[in-house]
């Protein structure tokens, strides 16, 4: 009896914590298309050419994913390669009708072949191998700077480059469960909101490497926090970066000291940001409001809380971060 109450004890804890947390992937696929929802993905089992690594989800910024070759195919192709010399042209058809059908792993390797030269014939330009080739790269949507390794980037400031094995990604969105199958990814952009702080707030580090307004890419990070119109909002941020966009000088969530730039971007209720400040817009096109180190007000507006460090000129050399903590009543 005592061991089935310690069972579901277990249990109820287990559903407890991972009720407190969540993961959010948005993938953009081959086709441009982007997708989001949540997933149960906890870890990332990364084989490097130093090993295993096991890799918690909630260090994982993001993964670009590349096209491991598929060796076991090297004999097929080459045995079709040969085929395309064949004076009989439907035989020259069949063998390029097979090399297009073949899985996106067989691009570097019919890559590979093609570099040899062996197989590229010279009397038939109807059916070749490197016709196929590119007929194999748009049929999946490889551009042919793709890489031949995943790589993880970690916490916004490293990467790392392995095979992250898997063939499915299962993603719980509004419009239900989907299975999307790895061939049609390009890139996983990985969200982790932890909601476990007793005092209700919800945690996030702003990475100066990354988070920095003038990134167009990537200089917002959506807290996935919704927010009302007339909601109190409060943040509290915390650290030091260094920004080398600024002579490598380092910087808290306040900021730069106004006399410090000539130059300080003025918004509304005469708040002026300066360099470094943390710094929230509601929605995408939302005004950028400042935060700093302590910050305590109504929204005027409705949607997403996104955060980031003000500064008008953005440089990956940037390095620390800011943890900041974020509630809405």
């Amino acid at each position: 009896m005592k061991k089935n109450i310690f069972t579901i004890l277990f249990v109820v804890v287990v559903l407890s914590l991972s009720a407190q947390t969540r993961t959010e992937f948005t993938l953009t696929l081959k086709d441009g298309n982007i997708v989001t929802g949540t997933t149960k993905v906890s870890t990332i089992n990364l084989q490097t050419d130093y090993g295993k690594l096991v890799l918690p989800i909630k260090n994982v910024s993001s993964i670009k994913l590349g096209i491991h070759p598929d060796n076991s195919k090297k004999t097929e192709i080459t045995n079709l390669a040969k085929q395309l010399l064949n004076t009989n042209e439907e035989m020259r058809y069949k063998a390029y009708s097979s090399l297009v059908a073949l899985s996106m792993n067989a691009i570097p390797v019919i890559e590979d072949v093609v570099a040899e030269g062996t197989y590229e014939p010279s009397d038939f330009s109807d059916y070749t191998l490197s016709g196929a080739l590119n007929e194999l790269r748009a049929i999946h949507n490889v551009q042919s700077n793709y890489n031949s390794k995943d790589v993880v980037n970690i916490d916004y400031e490293y990467n790392m480059g392995g095979i992250y094995e898997f063939k499915d990604v299962e993603l719980k969105t509004e419009y239900g469960t989907l299975n999307i199958p790895r061939e049609k990814i390009d890139k996983i952009d990985v969200s982790f909101y932890d909601e476990s702080n007793p005092d209700g707030m919800k945690m996030f580090k702003l990475f100066a490497a990354t988070h920095i307004t003038s990134n167009q890419s990537a200089g917002w990070l959506k807290t996935g926090i919704m927010v009302k119109n007339g909601q109190l909002i409060q943040i509290t941020a915390n650290g030091e970066i260094t920004l080398a966009s600024l002579s490598n000088n380092k910087y808290k969530p306040d900021g730069a000291s106004k006399s410090a730039y000539t130059d300080d971007f003025t918004i509304n209720n005469n708040t002026s940001l300066t360099y470094g400040n943390v710094v929230f817009k509601i929605g995408e096109n939302g005004v950028q409001t400042k935060a700093g180190a302590s910050y305590n007000g109504r929204a005027n507006a409705s949607g997403m809380l996104y955060i980031s460090i003000y500064e008008t000129v953005y440089n990956a050399s940037n390095s620390g971060f800011y943890t900041v903590k974020l509630k809405v009543d």
